[in-house]
């Protein structure tokens, strides 16, 4: 498989720095994000479509170059993007990006004998973002790239902790796919902000293979604090817990157990 990255690529713009004059607007007003909205809404398409296809176009019409009727062939089941990697430059491309790949962390649960999950390219996430109708600056990507992982490779390991429950049962759980659901807000996530906190700008589920046993596990991804004394960087936290089943309900009482007595 060509082109697998476990993290939604609209969250781009979360990934850049803000502009000096963004700063001191954010200095004004008010903490609760009232922008945060626009994070659950999808791109407007045209109503007229006159071909139809039986798969939802939403689901992947802004991950793939326009085609004549319904192409099931060209999408990655196991992370919604193109099965084969996009990495020529975009026709209205100004300088040349990167196409090295880095080999990430994270166990991949396949078949066809590849071992880890493997990031994007700053090619690769510029042409996506594209596909997306986003406007991103090719400057950005050997920024928004290296971030873009990070994320990726902490998602992982708070994923981890929850699995030491489970070591005497499995000691190397694979992640099978994930999908972006941003739109999906989750009850804990949609209880916080009636307390004023902000919404999560992005939200994943990833399917873990636990030697045998696939298990949910929600993610939630919030902009974190800045820190004054570096405002060009930029921060994120991660809410990664078990999907609220019997059993994760149950893992969830394990490790509130187990950080009480720690």
């Amino acid at each position: 498989m060509a082109d697998k990255c476990p993290v939604d690529h609209t969250a781009y713009k979360h990934f850049v720095p803000p502009k000096p004059s963004e700063q001191e607007e954010e200095k004004q007003t008010c903490p609760v994000d009232h922008t945060a909205y626009k994070h659950f809404v999808p791109p407007k398409t045209e109503d007229n479509d006159k071909q139809t296809c039986p798969v939802d176009p939403s689901a992947y019409q802004h991950f793939v170059p326009q085609k004549e009727g319904c192409d099931s062939d060209a999408i990655d089941a196991s992370n919604n993007m193109p099965a084969v990697a996009q990495q020529s430059p975009h026709k209205d491309q100004k300088i040349p990006l990167g196409t090295d790949r880095e080999v990430s962390s994270i166990p991949r649960a396949t078949k066809d004998g590849e071992q880890k999950w493997i990031y994007p390219s700053e090619q690769m996430f510029f042409n996506a973002m594209r596909r997306k109708n986003w406007n991103p600056e090719e400057r950005d990507m050997s920024v928004v790239v290296p971030i873009h992982n990070a994320v990726n490779e902490q998602a992982w390991v708070k994923i981890l902790e929850w699995e030491k429950l489970h070591t005497t049962q499995c000691n190397q759980p694979k992640l099978v796919k994930f999908q972006g659901r941003p739109k999906d807000i989750t009850p804990k996530a949609r209880l916080r902000s009636w307390f004023g906190y902000a919404l999560p700008f992005d939200r994943h589920d990833w399917t873990v293979d636990r030697c045998g046993e696939r298990v949910t596990y929600v993610i939630d991804f919030y902009t974190g604090k800045r820190d004054p004394r570096r405002p060009e960087a930029v921060s994120f936290y991660l809410d990664v817990r078990p999907a609220f089943t019997p059993s994760g309900v149950w893992d969830r009482m394990r490790m509130a157990f187990k950080e009480f007595t720690s």
